[in-house]
Order: C-alpha cells, then structure tokens, then sequence
C-alpha cells in the first residue's frame, strides 16, 4: 500500500481552471460500445444471461475507449482529512480517529486492506492535512477559494498513467455531516432528509446532527454562487478531492467505482453543473445511510450492491470491483459459439 504525506499540487491550482475542465468533458466511445455488444451477442450463453455482467463490460469498453476494457491496474484511492464541523458532536467518534485509522490503513489492519489484497486492487491513501480542519460551516465557508481548488487539483493526482480502474472513498469524522449538507445545498429538501446516523449517532445525538446539517445550509444557500462554491462552502478537503479525482478520470478515459454516500456526493457536483458527467462512474453500493437512495434518486443511478454497508473508506468500491473484474473477464475470455462449435440460438446461421 502506497501512503501520500499531506502533499500539495502547489500554487498553480486554479478553480476558474477546473471549472473550465468542465466544458471539455470526452464522452463515451461509441465505436468500443458496439465491439462490446457485438461480441457479447457471440458468447456462449443464452442473449442477456449474465445479466448486468454484460452492461458492465460495455461501460467499461465505452469509457476506456478500449475493447476489450481491462481492470489490471485499478486503484483503490482513499482521501483523509478532518472536518471543523466535528467540534459540534455530530459524530460517535472522536476527529483523532482519523488519523489513528490512516495508520491502521497503513499497518494493513483495515477492511478496505483486506479487499485490496483479495482483489489485486493497489491502496493510496492520500491524507490532506489532518492537522488542519476545515472551518466549521455553521459559522463560516468550510474552506477559502484556495484550498479549495488545491484539494481539487490534489485529487486529480490520483488518476495516474497506467491506471486503469479508479476506486475512489474517504475517512474523515465529521464527512457525513459534510456530505448532507453539501446534498442538501445542491439538490434541496430538508436536512433531516439527507442526514442520517454516520458512525452511529441516534435520538438527541442525531437531532443535533440535523439541526447543524440545517444551520450549515441556512447561512450560505443565499450566497452560492455554483455547485464548486457549494463545495467549499460545506465540503471538505477529502470531498473535493474525490470530486478533482473523478473529473480527472473522465478526461483521462478512466472508469470509476465510487464508494457510499460521502464519495457519491462528492462526485455529485460535478452531476450538479453537467447531468452527463457522471456517466463513467459506477455506484458500488447503496449506504445504510438514508440519504444515499435519495441522492441516487437524484443523479440516475442504481447501485451495483445493497449489501447494508456504511462503513466507507473505499470498502464498498473494493469489492464492487470484484464483480467490474468478474464481468470483464467473462466477456473476454469466453468462447464465442462459433470458436466452441456451440449452436447458437435457433434461427442464427
């Protein structure tokens, strides 16, 4: 596993620069899209029985402008940093657990470590100035113009030349806090609608919880002027990291796998200013957090598993790849009917 200390892509970030990534976003390659389906047509197993297997391998065809795609350098990519928001008691936890959790990722003690190794999948855990919260957006923006676009341009690091399957979580107490509040700002509707338990607040606790969430989108939703200011306004340095990670992704041709709730709105931004912009990403796995459906809901999409996880970290992400591996490999390295001398189906010469 790889450990990045607090590194930063210097003082040329730029947000204008970013924002202006957006108006470039490649789309899908549909000439890759139709060797997929053409093959798939030709394999040995009745039309459509693998299910969401085949789409899987047509998504990833159709976004790494390949056929057939491959999963032989994915990366696990899981941002850390601390929220100023977790003064306010909105977690079970501590913020020194973050930290004492980026060490645990790195002695290997963690669950994303053990998926990793079974999936062959290599871990980066990149940490963002742990030492350094953000503000506490109930008083004031999460982070200036700066940070902001330094967090952002930091995750787009992440998307390295030979990678080929990016997987992308977080690690922060407080980030759930910062997820519904960022949701909330760009999508609407009550806090007490995308805010749920996290690390496993409940009656007063989570209550508490929803009145920051509430209070946090109060002072600023009058002055956002854009989905990347929502973002620093009420996100984090993790949260826009992940949201640099998945732009660079999608002007680098690489799928990604994006863990539960937290990664997912985080990605969301980007869906905020261009609803095509998510279309290279997967969603691993719908978050026993409540408001995952609803931002799924939101953004058109369905979620690869249900497997009642919250744990973040990039855990779901990792083993959702498994099944991006599983369903790559079958559409590659089946037998067509014609290679199997198989009859195909009634009718076809």
């Amino acid at each position: 596993m790889s450990r990045e200390n607090d590194a930063e892509p210097g003082p040329e970030a730029n947000l204008d620069e970013i924002r202006g990534l957006m108006r470039a976003l490649p789309g899908p390659d549909a000439a890759m899209a139709e060797k997929a389906r053409t093959r798939e047509a030709q394999l040995t197993k009745p039309a459509g029985a693998l299910g969401r297997l085949e789409a899987l391998a047509e998504w990833g065809a159709a976004w790494q402008a390949r056929h057939p795609a491959k999963a032989e350098r994915p990366r696990v990519a899981v941002f850390a940093a601390n929220h100023g928001v977790a003064l306010r008691g909105v977690s079970a936890y501590p913020a020194d657990v973050t930290a004492q959790m980026v060490a645990n990722f790195q002695h290997g003690g963690a669950a994303v470590n053990q998926l990793c190794l079974t999936h062959d999948a290599e871990l980066r855990v990149y940490e963002m100035a742990l030492d350094h919260p953000t503000n506490d957006f109930t008083v004031e923006p999460a982070m200036g113009e700066a940070d902001v676009a330094t967090a952002l341009a930091y995750g787009m690091m992440a998307v390295e030349d030979g990678v080929d399957m990016l997987c992308l979580g977080e690690m922060g107490i407080g980030n759930s806090t910062s997820a519904a509040a960022l949701a909330c700002a760009l999508f609407g509707g009550e806090a007490s609608d995308w805010t749920g338990p996290g690390t496993g607040v409940s009656g007063d606790a989570l209550a508490a919880k929803i009145q920051v969430v509430a209070d946090g989108v109060a002072l600023h939703q009058d002055q956002i002027t854009d989905p990347f200011d929502a973002l620093r306004r009420l996100g984090g340095l993790e949260l826009a990291a992940i949201t640099g990670a998945v732009l660079a992704a999608r002007m680098g041709r690489v799928p990604v796998i994006l863990d539960g709730y937290a990664a997912s709105v985080a990605a969301s931004v980007l869906y905020a200013i261009d609803e095509t912009a998510l279309d290279h990403c997967l969603i691993a796995h719908r978050s026993a957090e409540p408001g995952h459906s609803r931002l799924m809901q939101h953004i058109g999409k369905e979620p690869l598993l249900d497997l009642g996880m919250r744990l973040g970290e990039g855990s779901g992400a990792a083993v959702a790849l498994g099944i991006v591996k599983s369903a790559l490999a079958c559409h590659a390295g089946m037998a067509t009917f014609a290679q199997a001398a198989v009859s195909g189906p009634a009718g076809e010469g």
